[in-house]
């Protein structure tokens, strides 16, 4: 079993071509059904290049993962649309104001591992663009339950971008075995991980995507071993863990 540093890896998507993405996505997974996830949100560079997924929480925030905050460089947040290379009536662009970053995330970059970014202008609300609920402080998960997660990650190791919004359904993991894979990176107070088996689980390019169990985003991608394919348990930050410090930052 690996234990050393070099396996983990955070699921951000290094700048890729605009081209050659394929029709399946996400590891194992299918394209969404369109419109069918309002609250998804595709993080990208000036370019317009995807790297990072992300979920409205409110109409003026999205939540992500805090190892996607690019130092220096203007982020763009694009809702409404499951084809993010396509302009559509229904797609809306948004300028990132500010990103907060979780203050303890710098200490350890597996831990804390969690972001808002206030928009420059309010998303509009409509039958496409929707918040998603999020768990009370101290919500739980049972074991084996069924959730979703969301994502325009690659599809395997060491390929594109997807353009079409992926979907799979994945089952929680004790706690106690994903500590056993990934010993003391994995922490239970704030993390919550998903069975995998090399054929359906989140890749490069799905950081900060919602996991959305029993209709509330329970979780946010955060990490895999390297390459995504290798059989360790997906691992999310856990959002209930996060509820009064999200509360005071959109005060902000």
């Amino acid at each position: 079993m690996h234990s050393s540093l070099s396996l983990l890896c955070l699921l951000l998507l290094p700048p890729l071509p605009h081209t050659g993405a394929s029709d399946q996505g996400i590891i194992g997974g299918k394209n969404a059904k369109s419109h069918s996830r309002p609250y998804m949100a595709s993080l990208q560079d000036s370019l317009g290049t995807h790297f990072c997924g992300g979920f409205l929480i409110r109409e003026d925030f999205v939540f992500t993962a805090a190892h996607c905050l690019k130092e220096n460089e203007k982020i763009h947040v694009v809702l409404g649309t499951n084809n993010i290379k396509r302009n559509s009536k229904s797609r809306q662009k948004i300028k990132v104001k500010k990103c907060y970053p979780h203050p303890e995330h710098s200490k350890n970059k597996y831990d804390f591992d969690v972001m808002l970014c206030k928009l420059e202008r309010n998303a509009t609300l409509n039958k496409d663009v929707k918040v998603i609920e999020l768990p009370n402080k101290g919500e739980k998960v049972p074991d084996e339950t069924q959730c979703l997660a969301c994502g325009w990650g690659q599809s395997k190791p060491k390929t594109s971008a997807m353009k079409n919004l992926q979907e799979v359904f994945l089952k929680i993991q004790n706690s106690k075995q994903c500590a056993k894979y990934w010993t003391s990176y994995f922490v239970p107070e704030r993390m919550l991980c998903t069975h995998f088996n090399g054929k359906k689980g989140i890749c490069q390019g799905d950081s900060g995507g919602p996991l959305v169990c029993m209709n509330k985003a329970h979780g946010i991608a955060a990490f895999t071993a390297t390459p995504c394919s290798e059989i360790y348990p997906n691992v999310f930050m856990k959002t209930s863990a996060f509820v009064p410090w999200i509360k005071d930052t959109m005060k902000k």
